[in-house]
């Protein structure tokens, strides 16, 4: 019996099994898909954007450079590794369509930003992520099972098994991480509510006869929006039909054609669709994310439409949160209650992301209406103001979760904080523990750290910059659950290592 069967080998569920191989739990991966490899994962088809958040999570687990070698990308998403202050972001997205210019991001509103290797996000494509999470997976010794689609999955008080008709697959847990059309979802009895698509959307890859009639880019337009990308023929688009045209039948070139020319306003000609994909924007999650032995993450836990890049990051986050706790549940040194902190933490975090897309998807909406909105949000867009509020949503700064502390850097994701050695908070982490990151150099502090030195790194000595801090206690997912000032209250740190590492010593 394996410790966890994690159902579903894209980016999230590699991504979690790292995260339980690295703790030292035996995991067993079903994929439906036979071989790994297909035109949808590789570019341009596969093209993703990794967020700061998710390219920090692979530099909190030393994958940053594979990703970035596998990715093509040879200027790292950080500024020099000496540098003392944050850079601009090269970056910010759009909204509903309506590109941002990074150079009005304020950068003194964001002040837990630190200068790091991964501040910014980085375009990259499923096959590469996939890559190197696999290659890290093996390393851990997870094993990967491919051809297996999962039709039962049945569960007791001590153990979950899954079933494809004629093997049995049983484990301590079970995740599922099948995408938004998850069969370990419904077979599982998980409730999954939301709201009906405004439109379908098309990614194509085709030849095009007068290219030159798109402009490149993102273009929002009075009757949808379509986007040309930088590879020849790759061009996605959204029709307000209700999501009436996604998968009721196969896009003939005639139909594709018709709606290009309808949203772009161009007599524009499709001489020969390659490959063709639909999509909508309906927008669903699931009330829990637990039931019993079963749990959830990734788009298995959440779909909505893809307007601004939102989902592969949301499910990153998701594997970030959750592995660490289940490791510590599945060793049995997990505090009471650790576990349902992750349905406590993400799904309001699936939620704000739900409603970020919903609203884009509003603004859009051919009409009257949606022109008067648009008109508004553009105004309010190209302030600094509103160019940061994006910023600090699409980049994953803005996530705070309610640990029922005031301070305000606590629940938040910590900045890469540098010790005078160059020792920095990111690659303290890489092992999945916590990190004690203590600028006093207080031996009680010490002496508290290192009684649960399986679970948790003491780090001592003065900082670049300690933001006032004294110390500093952070969990394996990077985020901070307590802070004190330079008078160094032990009593505090005790109790927060206390709640999220258990007693010392256990």
């Amino acid at each position: 019996m394996h410790d966890v069967v994690i159902v579903g080998a894209g980016p999230v569920g590699l991504f979690l099994a790292c995260e339980l191989g690295l703790a030292g739990c035996s995991v067993l991966v079903l994929e439906r898909e036979p071989e790994p490899g297909s035109p949808w994962r590789a570019d341009p088809l596969g093209m993703r954007g990794l967020s700061a958040g998710s390219v920090e999570a692979f530099y909190r687990r030393g994958m940053l450079h594979p990703l970035l070698t596998a990715s093509g990308v040879h200027d790292g998403p950080g500024p020099a590794p000496d540098a003392d202050e944050p850079s601009p972001p090269r970056d910010v997205g759009h909204f509903a369509g309506m590109v941002l210019d990074p150079v009005k991001v304020d950068l003194a509103a964001l002040p837990f930003r630190l200068p790091g290797p991964a501040m910014d996000g980085v375009l990259t494509n499923l096959e590469a992520v996939e890559t190197v999470l696999s290659e890290r997976a093996a390393e851990l010794g997870v094993e990967i099972r491919r051809g297996v689609t999962v039709s039962a999955v049945v569960q007791d008080d001590e153990s979950v098994v899954a079933h494809d008709g004629e093997h049995e697959y049983p484990a301590r847990w079970l995740v599922g991480c099948d995408g938004g059309r998850s069969a370990v979802r419904g077979l599982a009895g998980f409730a999954f509510v939301g709201t009906e698509p405004l439109f379908t959307g098309y990614v194509m890859l085709a030849t095009v006869a007068g290219p030159g009639k798109l402009s490149p880019g993102i273009n929002l337009t009075p009757t949808g929006m379509y986007i040309r990308m930088p590879a020849e023929g790759h061009i996605g688009m959204m029709d307000f039909d209700g999501g009436a045209f996604d998968r009721s039948q196969q896009p003939t070139s005639g139909h594709l054609q018709a709606v290009l020319r309808r949203v772009s306003g161009t007599e524009v000609t499709l001489r020969h669709v390659h490959r063709v994909s639909t999509f909508t924007d309906r927008t669903m999650q699931a009330t829990a994310y637990r039931r019993g032995r079963v749990l959830l993450a990734g788009d298995a836990a959440h779909i909505h439409s893809p307007l601004g890049g939102q989902g592969l990051n949301l499910g990153i986050g998701d594997a970030m949160n959750l592995g660490w706790k289940l490791a510590a549940t599945v060793h049995g040194d997990a505090p009471d209650g650790l576990l349902d902190t992750y349905t406590r933490e993400r799904h309001p975090i699936g939620a704000r992301v739900l409603d970020w897309t919903r609203a884009q998807a509003a603004v859009m909406t051919p009409g009257p209406h949606g022109q008067a909105l648009q008109g508004v949000l553009r105004d309010l867009l190209g302030t600094r103001d509103g160019t940061t509020h994006v910023f600090e949503k699409v980049s994953g700064t803005s996530i705070r979760y309610d640990l029922g502390s005031e301070q305000p850097l606590i629940g938040r994701n910590a900045p890469d904080l540098r010790l005078e050695d160059g020792t920095r908070l990111g690659e303290l982490l890489q092992d999945g523990r916590g990190v004690a990151l203590d600028f006093s150099t207080d031996r009680g502090l010490r002496e508290a750290a290192t009684g649960r030195r399986s679970r948790l790194r003491y780090a001592a000595g003065p900082a670049k910059n300690d933001l006032g801090l004294g110390a500093v206690l952070v969990r394996p997912d990077g985020i901070v659950v307590w802070a004190g000032d330079r008078d160094v209250d032990r009593q505090a740190f005790e109790r927060a290592a206390d709640q999220w590492f258990g007693t010392a010593g256990v």
